[in-house]
């Protein structure tokens, strides 16, 4: 972990103050290894709370025109952020994503590909991709009350079991569709705990 990606994660915690930000299952989590934190998403919010109560830092995909604001550019890829263009090839993100992961990182990603305020998005299967390519565990993460951040609701992250049904041999193509949609609900029968 990067001394600015911990100024970061510090400066994160006490920006959220105001949303009495908890975590809940930080131990189910590998603190080594190739890891890939899967989680809903609803707002810009929920990749810094994503991250700021785990003990080890994660890199996050950031769509490729985030790097070219003056100052928000650098300051993402100095806390491990890299970039997507989602109007590529995403192809290019998934061997980064696979480097990253096979340096015994973390990656966090969110299954749906992009904010998902209505719950409608259609799940990707990227982080089947990339579990299998990787052979790494996937922890599923249920954000809960960032899309009432004006309203100043509590923000409630859970974290799941890992699921690891990669870590051996990969997935067959067959799998890779059924385990992206086993994440996803995961990742929403962790809402439950959140209450």
């Amino acid at each position: 972990m990067t001394a600015f990606y911990r100024f970061g994660r510090g400066l994160c915690r006490l920006a959220l103050l105001p949303w009495r930000v908890r975590a809940l299952g930080v131990e189910r989590v590998p603190t080594s290894g190739p890891l890939i934190v899967a989680a809903n998403h609803v707002s810009y919010l929920d990749p810094p709370v994503l991250g700021i109560f785990l003990p080890r830092m994660l890199h996050y995909m950031a769509k490729r025109e985030l790097f070219a604001v003056p100052g928000l550019g650098a300051a993402i890829a100095a806390v491990g952020a890299f970039p997507v263009d989602r109007g590529g090839n995403p192809m290019s993100a998934i061997r980064r994503s696979v480097e990253v992961l096979r340096e015994g990182k973390a990656v966090a990603i969110f299954p749906e590909g992009r904010r998902n305020t209505d719950g409608l998005a259609p799940i990707q299967s990227g982080v089947s991709l990339l579990a299998s390519l990787a052979r790494a565990p996937v922890v599923p993460a249920c954000i809960v009350g960032t899309d009432r951040a004006r309203q100043f609701a509590r923000i409630t992250i859970v974290y799941g079991e890992p699921l690891r049904d990669a870590c051996e041999n990969g997935l067959a193509r067959g799998d890779i569709e059924p385990f992206a949609q086993r994440v996803m609900a995961a990742i929403r029968a962790l809402r439950a705990e959140a209450a």
